[in-house]
């Protein structure tokens, strides 16, 4: 039986065979139309356009709305010429992002994350991926506190530490590496007897994957080869913590109190640092790739600076009365960075000197927002900045719940409590 259709319905099939096709491209807006879009953005958001494409920075630049959003703002003064002033967009990103989180007003969403506690969390381009604790992971857009994907964890194994990029998540599942595409499909390392005797973290950077055990060894795995590459006795003691630099150097931190660095090449580590003031186990590490700048914390409180390129100690401070689980930085900005720990305040500490520039803790309830396409309740809140010498046991513990991890943003930050909710600190300076 054949297929018949109306004339109608001919006639537009024809049309559109006819039709012309044509590819829109954002080089296509006019110079015209481009300004009056501009015109109407913020410093911040303008910023973020000059890197968009060539032809956006080329118009921006041509019309001097930097400069001109500038005076508004009043950022660079009166005594500087801003008519032929040439603004290092990048710089001046990361003073901005350093002002709100000084001086900025803090606003925080709240929301239930998982059905069961989780302890860590990790940001990328906007998407956060929660999880260690619960028997899945999710990754959740920041825009609309949507919950974009979950991942399963196999069999009864628990996630001990994971990762992710722009195309897969790579997780410590039990003794074997587990990787899941974001198209949803899971593999898992061969399973090999003794690979890893007991891991307790583990960093990725395309195509390693690091992983720190219980027996002192730091162990590099090839994510495409699916194999053990490297062996290296890093400490005396369980490595606690890691971090990975762009150059194949990796630093990786022990319960015996001290730092290595290590080159997967080698079977040593290059240089053991050691402080001789802090007390307790290292407890959290990063690793600053533009000042070359590593940050340890300590289960005493105590956060220390080290350069990499002296392999010797520019400072310590102790900056928490407890335990200091998690520390980090914008990759770009050698200025500030942000502690978290067991007291559950997020402190801002300058990453040159080691004080502490700022305290912040939850303060009132402002309301709750239930969104409409996902049900999931969102409570926002407003954020407090406390006096350095205020006595941390005298404030209210439900507006310091503790801090177990860290993840960090242009003018925002997220912190995971070893709770349900995850909670987005954002921080805005006009």
């Amino acid at each position: 039986m054949g297929i018949t259709e109306s004339v109608g319905e001919s006639s537009a099939r024809k049309m559109r065979l006819r039709a012309p096709t044509t590819t829109a491209s954002i080089e296509s807006l006019d110079a015209d139309i481009l300004c009056i879009i501009f015109s109407f953005l913020d410093l911040f958001d303008l910023v973020h356009c000059t890197v968009v494409c060539n032809s956006w920075h080329a118009a921006i630049k041509k019309l001097k709305l930097l400069q001109s959003s500038c005076r508004r703002m009043h950022q660079l003064g009166a005594s500087t010429s801003l008519d032929h002033a040439e603004i290092d967009v990048e710089d001046f990103a990361m003073k901005h992002h350093k002002m709100a989180l000084l001086r900025g007003r803090i606003e925080i969403e709240r929301w239930e994350a998982h059905s069961h506690r989780f302890s860590q969390c990790r940001m990328k381009k906007g998407l956060l991926l929660t999880g260690v604790g619960d028997k899945v992971m999710r990754l959740w857009s920041l825009n609309s506190t949507k919950c974009m994907e979950e991942y399963s964890l196999p069999d009864a194994a628990s996630l001990i530490d994971f990762d992710f990029d722009e195309s897969k998540i790579v997780g410590l599942v039990g003794t074997r590496i587990s990787i899941w595409r974001r198209n949803g499909q899971r593999s898992i390392f061969p399973s090999r007897e003794g690979t890893i005797p007991k891991g307790l973290c583990m960093r990725y950077i395309d195509p390693e994957a690091v992983v720190g055990c219980e027996d002192g060894t730091a162990r590099v795995f090839d994510m495409y080869s699916k194999t053990c590459s490297q062996i290296i006795r890093t400490h005396g003691g369980p490595i606690t913590c890691l971090s990975l630099s762009d150059n194949q150097l990796f630093l990786s931190g022990s319960s015996l109190g001290r730092v290595t660095v290590s080159d997967p090449l080698l079977d040593q580590p290059v240089a053991t640092l050691k402080s001789t003031i802090t007390a307790g186990g290292i407890q959290t590490i990063c690793f600053n790739q533009g000042s070359n700048l590593a940050f340890s914390g300590t289960t005493a409180g105590y956060v220390s600076c080290w350069d990499i390129r002296k392999m010797s100690q520019v400072w310590e401070n102790r900056v928490s009365p407890n335990v200091v689980y998690s520390i980090q930085q914008l990759r770009n900005d050698t200025s500030v960075m942000v502690v978290g720990g067991i007291d559950g305040v997020m402190r801002v500490i300058d990453q040159k000197s080691g004080r502490v520039l700022s305290s912040c803790i939850m303060g009132d309830k402002v309301s709750t927002v239930v969104r409409r396409q996902t049900q999931l309740v969102v409570e926002k809140r407003r954020g407090k900045r406390v006096s350095q010498d205020v006595e941390i046991d005298k404030i209210e513990r439900k507006t310091r719940p503790q801090i177990s991890c860290i993840a960090m943003g242009m003018k925002k930050v997220v912190t995971a409590h070893s709770g349900k909710f995850i909670s987005v600190w954002k921080f805005n300076h006009s």
